[in-house]
């Protein structure tokens, strides 16, 4: 569970629905034309751009920004040291029996290559295809929430144009006026929330998920590579220790 990412947006929130209520009440401020010109508008535009089987997996690419399922690069060191030991004792065949225990997909398939007696350039190719394509619906993904914070900002500006022609209009009776003005100025603060509150950090996280699990999943390679190598464990950490920051090492693996 990523804590930041949840305590950004409640605290976002927060702001804002806190500065409405100190001044005034929340009911001026609820539109649903406005609703339906960034919202609707938003998703309409997404629908267009993209295939109808990206744009459902949009709910699923959030869930990134909340959840991390991956190891971290000390829980794959640590896993490695483990690997390159029973190797080094009893042969790679031995790390049969660990399989079960291994729950990341990517290092599961990489281990029953290595176990299968892969050439070392066979695994480093089959995997770094993998990686390619991780690396490329994640693109997709981060594309989709890019899309919604371009095209929300935009519907709020039609949708405030929209206000602005319905009190024109409307200039003949005054108390339709405010309904237009009303709906000229919230379709731009949705836009401008959605845009700038939501879509765009959340893209900018999903693009640093997308970074952190390349940056795994090349651990994982240069890992399994050394095992069919035949490091030893002290050797392999040495090199599995690069892909971690210096100030992020533990002790055991300065």
């Amino acid at each position: 569970m990523d804590i930041a990412t949840i305590i950004g947006l409640l605290m976002g929130t927060g702001l804002v629905v806190g500065s409405i209520l100190v001044s005034g009440s929340l009911t001026p401020f609820i539109s649903v034309p406005s609703l339906m010109i960034t919202v609707g508008g938003s998703f309409a535009a997404i629908l267009i751009n993209f295939p109808l089987k990206k744009c459902f997996s949009l709910f699923g690419v959030i869930k990134n920004c909340f959840m991390y399922p991956l190891p971290t690069p000390d829980e794959c060191i640590v896993q490695f040291k483990e690997f390159a030991t029973i190797v080094r004792k009893d042969g790679i065949l031995a790390l049969e029996k660990k399989l079960e225990s291994v729950s990341d997909v990517f290092l599961k398939r990489g281990t029953e290559l290595v176990v299968a007696g892969t050439s070392k350039d066979e695994i480093e190719s089959t995997l770094e295809i993998e990686v390619m394509y991780i690396e490329q619906r994640h693109q997709t993904g981060k594309k989709i929430v890019d899309a919604i914070a371009a095209a929300a900002p935009a519907f709020g500006m039609i949708g405030t144009l929209i206000g602005l022609v319905q009190m024109l209009r409307s200039l003949e009776d005054p108390s339709q006026i405010g309904i237009g003005m009303a709906t000229a100025l919230l379709t731009t603060l949705y836009g401008a929330l959605i845009a700038n509150l939501f879509c765009i950090p959340l893209a900018g996280k999903l693009e640093t998920r997308s970074q952190e699990e390349v940056m795994i999943r090349e651990l994982m390679i240069v890992g399994l590579v050394g095992l069919v190598d035949g490091q030893t464990p002290r050797n392999l950490e040495d090199k599995l220790v690069a892909f971690v920051s210096p100030a992020h090492r533990t002790n055991g693996s300065s």
